[in-house]
């Protein structure tokens, strides 16, 4: 099969000859005309965006995104990004709703409409009936004058200068800028219901944010007979003992009500044979490392990260209210919970 290069009689290009000029002198144009689109949209954002904010703010059921062709890839990029924002949102294609689609749409929701044109048929075709059923439409089209600007409740103008494609054809500012309204109606309704970080993590219990703000110390921590400790009457070898039988590199020595007084750990142990100590005849309370760092349960497990990193150790103990020992973790176990 020929290569473009083949039927364009072109030689592939080197980083410095003049091909590469000319595609990179291209490129950076394609990026400027897309970013002062995205800029003229900012000077021109009047009282109609605050309306179209207010509409899906007060819609009682889903935001409905919809529209053809490039606009329609838009249309679901923006629904997806509404619903992970707090805002329950769907897209439907315009061709499929004429053909029994139409009815998963109820006077309850709010229809954002995308059409550059203004004038795409499958949309105007199926906006009778949303305007029977009195559901709201707010729609995004770089034509204020178009019927489906005329027929919608909001209009929001998402007009450009020209189009990157040096043809002129292909849709690419113009999609950018539908885009970016859909992101600043998204982000806006996010900040005016409050949304939080914590709300964003529940939409995404799987993605790494999640994970970082979901998960607790308690989730993740050895308890029970996995928690390392021994007496502070203990001598140094049967630590050693009970960091071998339970594999976190530390243990806690605990008084006798169960709260962690000191804390051993593979370093310390490094240190005692350089130093020469008998582990058979040393105790633990003398070798061992006082007032240990701890954290709570209820803590999130980036906190136990945040700590650990700060004091360069690879282990925590988790206390609770009362200040005894009810946990373990170390660096490993936050690996395993995909924490970092």
């Amino acid at each position: 099969m020929e290569t473009l290069f083949q039927k364009t009689k072109l030689k592939p290009m080197d980083a410095g000859d003049s091909s590469s000029t000319l595609v990179l002198t291209l490129a950076r144009k394609v990026l400027l005309i897309e970013a002062h689109a995205v800029e003229a949209l900012a000077h021109r954002l009047d009282a109609s965006f605050a309306r179209a904010v207010v509409l899906i703010l007060q819609c009682q059921g889903r935001v409905v995104v919809s529209g053809m062709g490039k606009s329609g890839h838009i249309g679901g990029k923006i629904a997806s990004t509404l619903a992970s924002t707090g805002t329950p949102a769907f897209f439907m294609h315009p061709a499929e709703a004429s053909h029994g689609d139409l009815g998963m749409i109820t006077p309850d929701d709010v229809v954002i409409a995308l059409s550059n044109s203004g004038e795409s048929g499958e949309l105007l075709a199926i906006v009778p009936f949303l305007k029977r059923m009195g559901t709201q439409i707010i729609s995004i089209s770089g034509n204020p004058e178009s019927s489906l600007a005329q027929a919608s409740d909001v209009h929001l103008n998402a007009q450009v200068s020209q189009e990157a494609c040096p043809l002129g054809l292909a849709p690419t500012a113009s999609t950018t800028a539908m885009l970016a309204l859909g992101d600043a109606l998204a982000v806006t309704v996010l900040d005016q219901r409050g949304f939080s970080a914590e709300d964003f993590a529940r939409s995404h219990p799987g993605g790494a944010l999640g994970r970082r703000l979901l998960v607790h110390v308690r989730d993740i921590m050895r308890q029970g007979d996995a928690i390392p400790s021994v007496s502070l009457e203990a001598s140094l070898s049967d630590g050693l003992l009970e960091m071998s039988r339970k594999g976190l590199g530390m243990t806690a020595i605990v008084d006798a009500t169960g709260k962690p007084v000191g804390i051993f750990t593979d370093g310390d142990l490094r240190r005692v044979f350089e130093r020469g100590i008998d582990v058979r005849i040393t105790a633990m309370r003398d070798v061992m490392h006082a007032n240990p760092q701890t954290i709570a349960p209820d803590q999130l497990a980036a906190e136990a990260v945040e700590i650990m990193e700060q004091r360069k150790v690879n282990g925590l103990l988790v206390v609770n209210t009362q200040g005894k020992l009810e946990g373990a973790l170390n660096m490993h176990d936050l690996l395993i919970a995909k924490v970092i």
